[in-house]
């Protein structure tokens, strides 16, 4: 294996991406590449730790050695001993293969969170025995690795699945009542777990809770209303463009690291800028008064909760988004400001005014990458006109096709004047060119607002820049961990099911950090799916005397495996011991 890395020309500058990559020989005589990691752009120190550790891995790779075999019926001359026992290879059975790799890697992130003891302490074992902590991580390792419904887990997945060696335990573990059962056991302790998160991501990545992020985001059910009333199911603003379905909104909060600290599920109809100063109040309690900074989105406070946050005591300090129409009112209070310059690349213009200090910044990625989505939108745009011109149709017909062409470039559209003419299915269309001015002026350009007055510029550009975290965070529970749609009709279990969609995100996000500082680009779906690949199997040998022989064996991690499990300092446990039947199981027959 060795690394390699490809250069990529990006609005106008040069950036260079690593994979690690091995040589595959193929038939006739030919050596191919095999992409084994991507790590996306990393540094000098990165590069060299990672080559260090690709020469360690092939120069401490053993070379293959032929073993024989020897069968029962090849022992002619060994003494009768009841020690021995004499194998029919012939009659091997390789059964029961599940995957074991990314259920230990997940238990294994269970554990660094300590997650294990709290649960335990919370979920006892009920009196017939039934282990309520360990069918709880059943629940997060199937949301982590391959979410899906409940009926899944227990049909199929648990048993494709090394958990039960894992845990020590059986499929008793997947019976669907107990899936089920399990969600209502797990509401009362949420304010708990917060509380012991706190402790592990100060532990284990030193975080602070001076910058907090706060968004919110919404997933839907397939379910049909009317709901009982309180139900906090309702139809309302979909982000998952699913108007037709109801929905709950997810709080967030989280560090610019991604690190988790809190969530809340309300009514699908709530409105944004109604939910902030019950979670200002929240952490207050949680962390007492301290000089905190609240990252914001537009949309997420009010003129009333800022002025608020203003007058606290010590003063709740934020920085905000801001609706493009506040810009158009002080535009001409900008234009007489200088640019100062943030960081490379980065322009700001600063206007303080009743206390606050707007931020009004220019970066030139920014600039490019929109405006290049801008001309490819309206360049398609025009040709679709062009096409929708020529064509012999009805006027309903027409309508209906300038409707869909708006749908697919918004942006474009409000660019380009169409006029219908009355009772022909005809039309015109031109650039205008007033609102193309001024969209161009406002390419890659922020308002940002806040009370940190004192603070500089670029500190100011980069705490905005880490709402991206939070947005990631969203990211992850949708796609990764997909949370959406929800199948359940008891409200509890919703929020149950929302509550292990956080723990999933728990140990998505732990093993995210500690990726981090490997390689930017080593996604932590990328890790999993390179340890899914290590599987376990029963390997049956039948004896002479009419015993079985039961070897459970993980299979050997391939090279691309080992060099992760140097790099992130975890080691193998140990081959399961085996086992020997006291004689031959039956065969079944079916009737």
């Amino acid at each position: 294996m060795f690394l390699r890395h490809k250069i990529r020309k990006k609005d106008g500058k040069e950036h260079r991406y690593f994979s690690v990559v091995e040589n595959r020989r193929v038939a006739g005589g030919r050596v191919v590449q095999r992409h084994v990691l991507y790590l996306g752009e990393i540094n000098d120190t990165q590069e060299l730790a990672w080559r260090k550790s690709i020469e360690v891995l092939e120069e401490g790779s053993a070379r293959p050695r032929t073993l024989a075999l020897f069968p029962a019926d090849r022992c002619e001359g060994l003494l009768p001993d009841a020690s021995i026992v004499r194998l029919k290879l012939s009659q091997v059975r390789l059964c029961r293969p599940r995957q074991w790799g990314a259920c230990w890697l997940a238990l294994t992130l269970w554990r660094e969170l300590r997650l294990d003891r709290f649960w335990v302490e919370r979920l006892a074992a009920s009196r017939k025995g039934t282990r309520w902590d360990a069918v709880l991580f059943v629940l997060v390792a199937y949301r982590l690795l391959a979410p899906g419904s409940e009926w899944r887990l227990h049909r199929e997945w648990f048993e494709r699945s090394a958990l039960a060696d894992l845990l020590g335990a059986d499929f008793a573990l997947a019976e669907i009542h107990k899936l089920y059962a399990c969600h209502d056991r797990l509401l009362a302790h949420k304010q708990a777990l917060f509380d012991h998160l706190v402790g592990r991501w100060r532990d284990l990545f030193n975080a602070s809770f001076d910058v907090l992020l706060y968004d919110l985001t919404s997933t839907y059910f397939e379910a049909n209303p009317p709901f009982a009333e309180g139900d906090k199911r309702r139809h309302g603003y979909s982000r998952d463009h699913r108007p037709d379905c109801v929905q709950v909104v997810i709080a967030l909060i989280v560090t610019p690291e991604g690190l988790p600290l809190a969530y809340e599920v309300l009514p699908g109809n709530t409105a944004d800028n109604t939910t902030l100063r019950g979670f200002l109040d929240r952490i207050e309690r949680q962390y007492g008064k301290a000089r905190r900074i609240w990252l914001m989105d537009r949309g997420v406070p009010t003129e009333e909760v800022l002025a608020e946050m203003r007058t606290a005591d010590p003063p709740i300090q934020y920085l905000v988004g801001t609706p493009k129409g506040r810009l158009s009112r002080l535009e001409a209070d900008l234009l007489a400001r200088p640019w100062q310059q943030a960081r490379p690349g980065v322009q700001v213009k600063l206007l303080p005014q009743d206390g606050e200090l707007y931020v009004f910044a220019q970066s030139r990625d920014r600039v490019a990458k929109e405006r290049a989505m801008r001309c490819r939108q309206l360049k398609w745009l025009w040709k679709r006109l062009a096409q929708i011109a020529a064509m012999k149709i009805t006027r309903e017909e027409l309508l209906m096709k300038l409707g869909a062409a708006r749908s697919q470039a918004p942006t474009a559209w409000r660019l380009v004047a169409i006029t219908l003419e009355k009772k022909s299915p005809t039309f015109s269309y031109r650039l205008d060119r007033n609102k193309l001015r001024q969209a161009r002026r406002r390419e890659g350009r922020y308002l940002l607002r806040t009370n940190l007055t004192e603070t500089d510029p670029a500190q100011l550009w980069s705490y905005y820049l880490q709402l991206v975290a939070v947005e990631e965070a969203f990211k992850n529970l949708k796609g990764d961990l997909a949370i959406r749609p929800i199948f359940h009709q008891d409200e509890g279990r919703v929020e149950a099911h929302i509550f292990i969609a956080f723990l999933a995100y728990c140990l998505h996000v732990t093993l995210g950090r500690r990726l981090h500082a490997l390689a930017p680009g080593l996604t932590p779906r990328n890790v999993l799916a390179k340890f899914a690949a290590i599987q376990m199997i029963d390997v049956h040998v039948p004896t002479t005397d009419g015993r079985e022989l039961v070897l459970t064996r993980r299979t050997e991690p391939e090279p691309e495996s080992i060099l992760l499990l140097d790099k992130l300092r975890l080691e193998l446990p140990a081959q399961p011991p085996p086992k020997i039947t006291s004689q031959s199981p039956r065969p079944q027959v079916l009737m």
